[in-house]
């Protein structure tokens, strides 16, 4: 497994997690087999806003044991008295809900306790106004709660609540459909979305990655909004690659899900590589670095994707990205111009214009 640790809370999380969404269909005994083999191949973050409350037994079963090495989101909505899942900003139910959650995972406190699902100004307003938004914050400050969450497909919603400062994990879904203003959850610009998480990893807000595959869509010719699949691996890495992102969730069934998400680990850069997004990308997305780096390798050495992203993150007044980018062992002023990363850019970036833009600006 390969982690990443987070800027504020200092966690260390795996860059592979679980979503729990469809796992509650799978008969027990496959599936706490499953969720045990993620935690011994290094598995160590988990969400919970599944379909179903079989979920939470399973884990509970799972996990029990070695709950400390495991990190929870938990979400202060959810609602399953049903038997599967439902959405809530009712206080007392919100509090039975968490109740019941924390009993059936055998644990006596959460990791991130979320936000949970807020797409509008009225959902925001009614979660506040109901007192849940107060329980939230009563439980972190008893020690229930160790961290606040987010958890949102809405961009502008996303920058307002992050405004108030009490956010130290965003989940929100990443994958090229959504962010090319594709299928239900495709919210904002690609411009918009980027600068969230251009946002997030100035502010050492950490990003948890919902959807990767787009509900599965990207995965077929027949169901890819842009005619032609990708593959789990080009999904994972493509979430991977977008500033502040900590780790990407995708929903598993069982131990076969399971795997094929794993597999992103032993992948070859070959099997990473997500350049056909270049073929269909929108307008509003060329000529923008997505920091992929396809255009290696620099035949002087320059980290073409982390000096844009320094540059992008300096831009955006990030204190730290300077500091980074003086660090780099090779900078924009290194550039010879030989064009080489401007012809395999897949998103039409001028980077070798580019890098001189940069180097006037951090002055080397």
């Amino acid at each position: 497994m390969e982690y990443r640790v987070h800027p504020k809370t200092g966690d260390k999380i795996g860059v592979i997690g679980l979503g729990t969404g469809p796992i509650f269909e799978t008969p027990e005994k496959e599936a706490v087999a499953a969720l045990t083999y993620a935690h011994e191949q290094g598995v160590n973050y988990v969400d919970f806003a599944t379909a179903g409350a079989r979920t939470f037994q399973y884990a509970g079963e799972a996990f029990a044991q070695v709950r400390r090495e495991m990190l929870y989101q938990v979400h202060f909505g959810a609602n399953y008295q049903t038997g599967e899942y439902g959405w809530t900003t009712d206080l007392e139910t919100v509090k039975r809900q968490v109740d019941w959650q924390l009993s059936a995972l055998k644990t006596d406190y959460i990791d991130f306790g979320f936000i949970h699902c807020l797409d509008s100004a009225s959902d925001w307003a009614q979660y506040q106004e109901n007192g849940v938004l107060d329980y939230l914050l009563e439980m972190k400050k008893a020690g229930v709660v160790r961290h606040i969450g987010l958890s949102s497909h809405t961009p502008e919603l996303a920058q307002t609540i992050l405004d108030t400062g009490l956010v130290e994990q965003l989940m929100f879904s990443i994958n090229p459909a959504y962010d090319y203003q594709h299928g239900e959850f495709g919210i904002g610009s690609a411009s918009e979305r980027m600068q969230l998480y251009r946002r997030c990893e100035a502010e050492g807000i950490g990003i948890s990655v919902m959807k990767p595959y787009s509900a599965g869509q990207l995965l077929q010719d027949s169901t890819s909004p842009f005619q032609k699949a990708l593959t789990k691996v080009q999904c994972i890495q493509y979430a991977l690659d977008k500033p502040g992102v900590l780790t990407v969730l995708p929903g598993i069934r069982h131990m076969d899900d399971l795997k094929e998400a794993l597999a992103w680990l032993d992948a070859s850069p070959e099997e990473r590589d997500y350049a056909v997004l270049g073929t269909f990308t929108p307008q509003d997305v060329t000529g923008t670095c997505v920091y992929c780096n396809h255009c290696a390798p620099c035949p002087v050495g320059l980290n073409v994707g982390l000096i844009n992203k320094y540059y992008d993150l300096a831009v955006i007044g990030d204190s730290m990205a300077a500091d980074h980018y003086r660090k780099l062992d090779k900078h924009a002023s290194d550039c010879v111009g030989c064009g080489h990363c401007d012809g395999r850019c897949p998103f039409h970036v001028q980077q070798s214009g580019r890098m001189k833009e940069i180097a006037q600006y951090f002055g080397k």
